[in-house]
């Protein structure tokens, strides 16, 4: 019956597909892709290997049967080294609610432990089929989410609570399935003895870089709530940073869409009925309403062709963007090369590298790697050259100012700076200090950004919808001559 029946399952899902949104078409698909390939691979298990498996899932039930009085953090799970496979789970919480995800383990009765221990009623876990999709296939963690997630688990730490039943904490207060099933997958992980920095790496690229490398070097000098501090206050500084510039964008997009409905409306809808009234009165046109009324046809006859370059254009822009390297190279000196664009880049790039760079010497990271930190985390190819160049110096000998000595990207006072901090030692203080600066001076001038470009945008919708309506307006003063 079921083979019957998967022709039906997936023109239903197909069908259900193609009303949901792109990203998360993507993610369906993404998602299928694997649970295809696990089907698959599932298939070519031999049954010896099968009841092996079952062997090993009954003695570890009888284990986790009789450590049920014990402490849940104290409880280990003793993971055997088959393949992991993908099962579907429905759990009660605590508070009676009917959870429902996935989970990754070599045996159902494995999860069904592990789900156990975690304080969940478990009601089901039964393997996914190939048409069973995860909608909660899982984001990275944003920087608002990490500062909220690091501070509370420093809280937890220093209130004297284990780091596993800490973390346990994070995942049962989680509002998102995603980060949910992310913080569950980094406690597996932990029961199985891994350190965090481990299990947060292996959960790909959910976490930054940076933060699992600055959590390595905390569990190497056993100053964990130190760190987790100091990245939370540095996720929040990001996340200001970028609340910032959101707030000095939204208007001028605000207004740049409105004036592109407004112009779109006038040509589609207006231009086209006066078009008729000049052509019954045989009035004069001018040059400025012939190039208003050819826009307007050309607009009203090719408006399919017009969207459809406008949705391959973006489409393409972004792809390129983040595929390729040298086109994302070229966009980004170009914005680094327009006044007012340029000093916001620079100024935030010089915050970002100088902020981090202090954090990893502050905490201990060698230089070099430290290096090969900040070259991950940024997206901006010139500075990626620059850290690169700085890399090669320092296999050299040479010292790190060399590589930003007169470098346009990057100011003089930072690199002044990085000189004062090698000679005195106290390069780490210095990178503090230069990111501070720089701070202050990318939130000043955005704000500058936000007062200019609030009128410009004003002054150029009046200026365009002006000249349409001018357009518009004139030739009917030559009707009004003939009536007279």
């Amino acid at each position: 019956m079921e083979i019957i029946a998967m022709p039906f399952i997936f023109i239903y899902h197909v069908v259900h597909y193609i009303l949901l949104s792109p990203k998360r078409i993507l993610n369906y698909a993404y998602s299928g892709v694997l649970a295809v390939i696990d089907k698959l691979s599932r298939g070519k298990v031999s049954k010896k290997k099968a009841e092996k498996e079952k062997e090993n899932s009954a003695i570890l039930e009888v284990e986790s049967m009789m450590n049920a009085t014990k402490e849940a953090s104290s409880q280990k799970i003793n993971i055997s080294k088959e393949p992991e496979f993908s099962f579907r789970y429905k759990i009660r919480g605590s508070n009676g609610k009917i959870i429902n995800g996935t989970f990754e383990g070599p045996s159902a009765d494995e999860v069904k432990i592990f789900l156990q221990n975690e304080g969940y009623e478990v009601l089901e876990v039964v393997p996914r089929k190939f048409y069973d999709i995860d909608v909660n296939i899982g984001e990275k963690f944003k920087a608002a989410d990490l500062s909220f997630s690091l501070t509370q688990l420093s809280t937890y730490l220093k209130a004297g609570i284990a780091l596993i039943d800490s973390v346990r904490i994070l995942e049962k207060q989680s509002e998102k399935p995603e980060q949910r099933k992310v913080y569950q997958k980094v406690v597996y992980e932990l029961l199985k003895g891994e350190n965090l920095s481990t299990a947060m790496e292996r959960q790909g690229d959910k976490f930054p870089v940076l933060l699992v490398n600055m959590i390595k070097t905390a569990e190497l000098t056993g100053d964990l709530t130190s760190v987790l501090d100091d990245m939370a206050d540095y996720y929040t500084s990001k996340e200001e940073t970028r609340k910032q510039m959101i707030s000095a964008m939204t208007y001028p997009i605000i207004v740049l869409c409105i004036a592109i409905g407004v112009i779109i409306f006038i040509l589609v809808s207006i231009v086209p009925k006066f078009i008729d009234m000049y052509k019954d009165n045989d009035a004069d046109i001018p040059a400025i309403t012939t190039f208003v009324m050819d826009a307007s046809n050309f607009v009203v006859n090719n408006y399919i062709f017009i969207i459809m370059g406008v949705v391959i254009f973006i489409g393409l822009f972004i792809y390129l963007y983040k595929k390729n390297r040298s086109f994302r190279k070229n966009i980004q000196l170009v914005l680094m090369h327009i006044p007012v664009f340029s000093q916001i880049i620079i100024y935030n790039e010089v915050y970002n590298f100088t902020k981090t760079f202090a954090s990893l010497l502050n905490h201990g990271v060698f230089i070099t790697d430290s290096m090969e930190v900040l070259a991950k985390i940024t997206n901006n190819e010139i500075y990626k050259e620059l850290i690169a160049k700085t890399i090669i110096n320092l296999n050299k000998g040479a010292n790190i100012s060399e590589s930003f000595k007169g470098h346009w990207a990057f100011p003089i006072a930072a690199y002044e700076m990085i000189v004062t901090g090698e000679k005195t030692g106290q390069l780490g203080l210095m990178m503090e200090k230069v990111a501070n600066y720089y701070q202050v001076l990318h939130k000043t001038i955005v704000k500058q950004m936000q007062s200019f470009i609030e009128p410009l945008m004003i002054a150029f919708l009046a200026l365009i919808v002006g000249t349409i309506l001018l357009s518009i307006v004139v030739p009917m003063f030559d009707i009004y001559g003939k009536i007279q």
